[in-house]
């Protein structure tokens, strides 16, 4: 437990060149803005699904609310995005606790539909209330204010992206300490056999009820930099592609070590980017063709560099893919 709980040396490097592209791409901003909300995004659903086991085809109710709750507070209250940032993540922890009640009931199948259910009248419901959220048109008529009032968001996304770093660092930092802690050990048990891990003394319905509300209260805060980057809220913040592209993210890098979520977003990002110049109209096949390789040939194959790696530096020893 020590030894996972220690920040190990590939941690380090990774936050590092993540601050480190600030400098070395100040033209990429914008793609490097998009990677750190998905890796949001997706870090967020690895901690329901990597570490509790509870999968989701629903994910961007959460995500969505973020987005819609920090336009809408954007519009009528004030436009400082920290503010709107914590409005929307309680607005989306709110839902992930009243709907984790549903969640909890059934089998994995059940989960699935019920998760994707609330995604579809979420989405619905975001169609017709046009009156509040501008329906199909989209929310606008709003700006952001400079970050505390100090920071503005400048043309080239500089500032912007650092205050999404800093936003995706400190989530991350509580999502890890969340799950390599005695919380995070019970978390496996009940993912491995919640029957025996309700008989061992772990309280089943109360450590999922938790990470699924954590785990909402950060895709609220992925959806609220969406909206702070575009000044503008749509439906498709609710689409089912959101919920599959992050399953996608998260099947690229990995569950259960956090970081598959922020390594698949980049994969994700990049590779989409590419495609979608090369080819505009088969890039989702590509990607499609990627996932096959990656159920028939399997990630420790392809990954297997990087335990080799683990052998000459320390810190990555241990680390669980």
């Amino acid at each position: 437990m020590q030894r996972r709980t220690t920040v190990r040396s590939f941690e380090i490097l990774i936050w590092l060149g993540a601050l480190a592209t600030v400098y070395l791409l100040p033209s990429k901003m914008l793609i490097l803005t998009e990677i750190a909300i998905l890796a949001l995004f997706a870090v967020s659903l690895d901690l329901v699904l990597g570490f509790a086991g509870i999968v989701s085809l629903g994910h961007a109710a959460f995500f969505g609310l973020g987005a819609y709750t920090a336009g809408l507070f954007a519009r009528y209250v004030t436009a400082e995005p920290v503010a709107g940032l914590l409005v929307a993540g309680a607005a989306a922890g709110l839902l992930g606790y009243a709907t984790s009640f549903l969640i909890l009931r059934g089998s994995d199948l059940t989960r699935l539909m019920t998760t994707l259910g609330i995604a579809l009248m979420m989405a619905e419901a975001a169609n017709q209330m046009a009156w509040l959220t501008g329906g199909a048109d989209g929310l606008s008529g709003f700006s952001i204010d400079p970050i505390f009032g100090l920071v503005p968001f400048d043309l080239w996304g500089r500032n912007g992206f650092i205050y999404y770093l800093v936003v995706l660092f400190l989530s991350t930092l509580v999502a890890r300490r969340l799950a390599f802690s005695p919380f995070g050990l019970s978390l496996k048990a009940i993912k491995s056999n919640p029957v025996r891990a309700a008989l061992v003394g772990v309280p089943v319905r109360r450590r999922l009820i938790t990470t699924y509300t954590v785990a909402a209260v950060m895709a609220g805060f992925a959806g609220a930099l969406l909206t702070h980057t575009t000044s503008f809220v749509s439906p498709d913040v609710l689409a089912f592609h959101r919920s599959a592209d992050v399953l996608l993210v998260l099947a690229i890098g990995g569950t259960g070590y956090l970081y598959g979520g922020i390594f698949g977003a980049i994969g994700f990002t990049l590779l989409k980017d590419a495609l979608s110049v090369v080819t505009p109209q088969y890039w989702m096949f590509w990607i499609g063709l990627l996932l096959v390789i990656l159920v028939l040939v399997g990630r420790a194959r392809l990954t297997r560099w990087v335990d080799d790696l683990g052998e000459r530096l320390p810190g990555l020893r241990g680390t669980n893919r």
